[in-house]
């Protein structure tokens, strides 16, 4: 068990991480944003011609990164919405295997199902090279690609999970992991640094 735990500190790991580059995408996408209102107000009475749909489009691709990227460490710290009227009055048992129970007959399902849909339209996109259809656009084939990029990264999130469930359902504090029982593993720190 301390194995496929350690294993599942190290995909938490890598979502934490992910998330992280999120917060900068997120910033840049609100500094964009502004640009954008200024520009266009600024034209409005100058002419200069500052507003572009480059600008527009790498915003919203900004907002499809932070939204699909982020969606990992969404559900890695347990962030997404909850609508519950007995869950949070379970023991961490009970939690456990609604939990499970929700990864195994939604999580991974939907998962793959949006990775069967969306594959075939990423290669078409790809096959073509698909571009905006706005003057001035960015190509459409890379933000597609992302699609299923994220659903991956939110399936072994899930298998982070699924693990960290099934140690609590045997007993086992998943947030502890024995290095020695490892094999052939250093022990991980799910701290990041700077976060002391």
């Amino acid at each position: 068990m301390d194995t496929l735990l350690h294993w599942a500190h190290r995909i938490d790991d890598w979502s934490e991480r992910t998330g992280r580059v999120m917060y900068y995408c997120t910033l840049a996408m609100v500094v964009i944003g502004a640009f954008n209102a200024v520009a266009r107000y600024t034209d409005k009475y100058t002419g200069l011609g500052l507003s572009s749909n480059t600008w527009l489009e790498l915003q919203w691709y900004l907002f499809g990164l932070v939204f699909l990227l982020g969606a990992a460490y969404t559900l890695k710290h347990d962030d997404h919405v909850r609508v519950d009227v007995l869950y949070s009055r379970l023991s961490s048992r009970g939690k456990a295997w609604i939990d499970l129970a929700g990864t195994l007959l939604f999580l991974f399902p939907f998962c793959g199902l949006v990775l069967y849909m969306s594959i075939p339209m990423v290669e078409n996109s790809w096959a073509v090279l698909e571009q905006s259809p706005d003057p001035g656009g960015l190509p459409r084939y890379p933000i597609r690609t992302i699609i299923p990029i994220a659903f991956v990264l939110v399936m072994i999130q899930g298998v982070a999970m699924t693990i960290k469930q099934v140690a609590i359902l045997r007993g086992h504090d998943p947030d502890v992991v024995d290095p020695s029982e490892s094999v052939g593993a250093d022990p991980v720190d799910p701290t990041l640094p700077g976060d002391t």
